[in-house]
């Protein structure tokens, strides 16, 4: 592993409406001279026809999205939608791109076919001064990179490398069963600094507290994780399996578990766990082409279930909690809640299923294509697929059931 940076006079500046219309224009020859305008625009010379979609990542707030191409890049806005951003390369596209909320800094991997960056690299770009920041190379493929506002995590198939943000000083390596999807989240609160990752063993999950110098690991379940989340403060965490019919939410304090709910009943490759701001809801996109919302019970102190902003209240007393002080946040059934079986009362005589929390609302797509979804504002979900779709949908907070559309896009 090698790592090269420039002096870091580290200017990190959020933007209210995506990226500034800066060119990007590198110290040569770290990168190429784009195609594209100042104003955003793509030059002809690239025909839309050819362009490929290899990477969709949400930012961390879910408020934009980043899609990788084979020709570079793109920045979209999520409400209203739009694209925002884009850069257009000579010398091929990015496999991965990680941006830091609406920041001018973004983590770029080069995707296979790109002469330049070999998918080994990861590259720290700060769009606003046109350069690279940071420089990293590794002998083995990046699976992931994850950033915070004070840290990078490089994720390799057997190991996870987490830098300090301002030195690029290599603070902690953590070794994973093999790990091909680079399945790594983390906390975005000030005051917490948690990572959840596959542990040693299969269906193992590793919770780094890092602010409080402790490990906890999880054993969510019998089959390979297949998908991880949290929320912003790091305190609770969701999962599943490649088995792909549960998914487990979890005090990731103690590992405790709060509740599971149901997908279904085959086997199915789940794409991805969305957890809504206020923890309200939960949202499981797979192969199925049906993305299900699941009604959470978990609570935290203080919570008004029905605001939009984000668990914080927890964060500040994270050290105190424990599995009886989280017990007591999980609230009872009530209208929102996920239904069950009629035949649940026959708990622990029938198949577990039958006792299982299923969706309480769910949106059906086209099983042609890998998607993605995250919540929006007032009761919507976003849903962004490898085709270049994107859909609005809204649901019932109340009644559930089936989503409307509300918005719908094909990009080319």
């Amino acid at each position: 592993m090698t790592i090269a940076s420039s002096p870091m006079s580290l200017a990190v500046s959020t933007l209210q409406e995506g990226f500034p219309e800066s060119e990007f224009l590198p110290v040569e020859p770290l990168m190429d001279a784009p195609y594209n305008s100042p104003s955003g625009h793509s030059n002809p010379e690239i025909d839309e026809s050819e362009i490929d979609l290899l990477s969709v990542s949400w930012n961390q707030d879910y408020g934009c999205f980043a899609a990788g191409t084979n020709h570079g890049f793109r920045i979209y806005n999520c409400d209203p939608f739009k694209e925002t951003f884009r850069r257009d390369l000579k010398s091929g596209g990015f496999g991965i791109i990680e941006m830091l909320f609406r920041s001018n800094i973004l983590a770029l991997v080069g995707g296979k076919g790109n002469t330049q960056y070999p998918p080994n690299k990861v590259i720290i770009w700060d769009d606003h001064q046109s350069r690279c920041i940071g420089e990293f190379s590794f002998r083995s493929e990046v699976r992931a990179v994850k950033l915070r506002r004070d840290r990078i995590v490089v994720v390799l198939e057997h190991k996870i490398y987490v830098y300090n943000f301002m030195d690029l000083k290599l603070l902690h390596q953590i070794e994973t069963l093999a790990n091909p999807r680079g399945l790594c989240c983390l906390s975005h609160q000030v005051n917490t600094s948690v990572l959840a990752c596959p542990g040693l063993r299969r269906g193992q999950v590793r919770v780094e507290h890092f602010g409080l110098n402790m490990t906890k690991l999880i054993n969510a379940h019998d089959s390979r994780i297949a998908c991880l989340t949290m929320t912003m403060d790091g305190l609770l965490l969701a999962t599943a399996s490649t088995k792909g019919t549960l998914v487990r939410i979890f005090n990731a304090m103690d590992g405790t578990r709060l509740q599971e709910v149901r997908r279904g009943v085959d086997r199915a490759d789940i794409y991805g766990i969305a957890l809504s701001p206020n923890v309200q809801w939960l949202a499981v996109s797979s192969d199925k082409g049906t993305v299900h919302i699941f009604s959470l019970r978990v609570r935290v102190v203080g919570e008004d279930p029905s605001s939009a902003q984000s668990v914080t209240s927890a964060a500040a007393l994270s050290h105190q909690y424990s599995s009886s002080s989280l017990d007591a946040l999980i609230s009872p059934t009530s209208a929102g809640a996920n239904p069950g079986s009629s035949l649940s009362f026959m708990k622990g005589v029938l198949p577990k299923y039958f006792s299982s929390e299923w969706s309480f609302a769910r949106f059906h797509l086209p099983e042609c294509t890998h998607y993605m979804s995250a919540f929006g504002s007032q009761n919507t979900v976003i849903i962004v697929g490898m085709d270049g779709s994107f859909y609005r949908c809204i649901f019932d907070p109340v009644n559930g059931g089936e989503m409307v559309q509300h918005e719908y896009v094909l990009h080319p």
